[in-house]
């Protein structure tokens, strides 16, 4: 964490000076550059800050402004200094610098979005009236723009400052955090909440700035005007993209693509050419199909792929990931669920992939997987089952790595990125991340006995992590 120069902490406060002292030096202990503002405190403060050893860059603000006011004054010094992202922590001592951590893995998976540190809602000292007001706030922000979060109050955050939308509409107090989300989430920046613990002290020790009759009123003019301009303006802008790629999707595979596939079947029948031919064509498709995505170019990084039948395990958080590894070449073929031979867009395609169903049983999958392998394709397996929910990686099970050892075959990772950022679970519309990155780094040395498959997947895991978070911004090369 000490040598991230691409990212700062920008610490807002105002009469916290029981407290500032405490998390100015627990997050220097994390990150080399911190602002504090200091919002026109009337306290303590600016002589607890004076007496600090630790290095931060300091913006005092004669007269008390909000929260929002405060930050954007952090906002703006960062991006005078240079940097492309900020870390947004309170100064009461409720958030735990030591879950900075937490945020940061996820900002090196998804540089592009926002991450949210979510709190336990329900937990000891926890005021009701917070737990309430968060709850009011996350059921709003869902019908303002379709996103549900757990959390939507939490002051502890990651910003991508080229992706923030709505800073000149922030209002001068702490709903102004409400405002980052949802103009951002308009222009479908992403936003992936990550559990954090917190710390709420006993009521004697609480310092709150929180004015319930004031400040539930302002949230609720705020709210009536956000969701008129959802209705007018922030839905429409999320939702056009989507609606005009799959319009785009469905014709295209509907007037070229089909016809295409039928013609290769009948001029080459049932033969290996047939195979052959209609995987070079879906390939090129895919290739067109990343293309048509406005801004979002699919990327290949690291070494090629293997000249040999391989099993390619890889991460896998979006149904896009499939389309991705579609592009590695043209024998290729997956194990995955059933549901996506019957799926109404991809369905055909994977069809015309011979993707081998994951309910079949291990033999059954076995014997598949040795056909093809016969046949000169290598095999894409996604090692954790299923899509992830948050984009973080999951459990590998030790499948792919039974078959490996079973059929003589080396295990090439595959690592993605930007695929959860455009299309991921229970999500209906695409986001916009900078680029869909494909990385196939050299596998880690290694040698297991015949009935170490369980060791092998644990390992792979461990390697994925480490490539995922040298995926950190600015970007690395193998």
């Amino acid at each position: 964490m000490k040598t991230l120069r691409h990212i700062c902490a920008v610490i807002p406060t105002f009469n916290n000076a029981g407290t500032i002292a405490d998390v100015v030096t627990r997050v220097a202990a994390q990150m080399d550059d911190i602002i504090v503002v200091v919002d026109g405190s009337t306290d303590a403060t600016r002589d607890v800050l004076g007496a600090l050893q630790v290095p931060f860059t300091l913006i005092d603000l004669p007269v008390n402004r909000g929260k929002g006011a405060a930050l954007r004054q952090g906002l703006q010094k960062a991006r005078e200094m240079g940097f492309t992202h900020v870390l947004t922590i309170d100064a009461d001592g409720q958030h735990l610098p030591e879950e900075i951590p937490l945020l940061y893995r996820a900002h090196t998976v998804h540089p592009d979005a926002i991450i949210v540190g979510s709190r336990v809602l329900k937990q000891k000292n926890m005021p009701a009236k917070n737990t309430f007001a968060n709850r009011f706030s996350n059921f709003w922000f869902a019908v303002q723009t379709g996103l549900r979060l757990p959390d939507t109050q939490s002051g502890l955050r990651i910003y991508p400052l080229h992706r923030l939308h709505g800073e000149r509409l922030m209002t001068a107090r702490y709903e102004a955090e409400l405002t980052l989300l949802v103009f951002s989430a308009w222009a479908n920046t992403p936003v992936i909440p990550v559990p954090v613990r917190a710390y709420y002290p006993p009521v004697e020790e609480r310092v709150s700035h929180f004015r319930p009759a004031y400040d539930f009123t302002r949230i609720s003019l705020l709210n009536t005007v956000l969701c008129v301009l959802a209705l007018v303006y922030g839905l429409p802008r999320r939702w056009w993209r989507t609606v005009v790629y799959f319009t785009f999707f469905a014709l295209y595979l509907l007037l070229f693509v089909h016809p295409l596939m039928w013609g290769i079947r009948l001029r080459y029948g049932n033969t290996e050419e047939m195979h052959l031919r209609l995987h070079a064509a879906i390939r090129k498709y895919v290739r067109h199909l990343f293309l048509a995505i406005p801004g979002v170019p699919l990327v290949v990084r690291g070494g090629q792929p293997l000249s040999v039948p391989a099993i390619y395990v890889a991460n896998h958080n979006s149904i896009f990931d499939i389309l991705a590894l579609m592009a590695l070449h043209d024998r290729v073929c997956f194990v995955t669920k059933e549901w996506v031979l019957h799926n109404p867009l991809f369905g055909r395609l994977a069809q015309g992939f011979d993707i081998i169903p994951a309910r079949l049983g291990l033999e059954e999958m076995q014997e598949a997987v040795r056909e093809r392998v016969q046949r000169g394709y290598s095999i894409v397996i996604f090692p954790e089952g299923t899509r992830s929910l948050s984009g973080d990686l999951g459990t590998f099970h030790r499948g792919a790595f039974y078959f490996a050892g079973q059929l003589g075959l080396p295990v090439q990772p595959v690592v993605l990125r930007g695929c959860y950022d455009l299309f991921h679970k229970h999500c209906a519309h695409l986001g916009k991340p900078s680029r869909i990155e494909m990385w196939l780094p050299t596998p880690p040395d290694s040698t297991y006995a015949p009935d170490e498959h369980g060791k092998q997947a644990k390992q792979m895991a461990a390697f994925f992590r480490e490539r995922l978070d040298q995926f950190a911004y600015p970007y690395n090369e193998d």
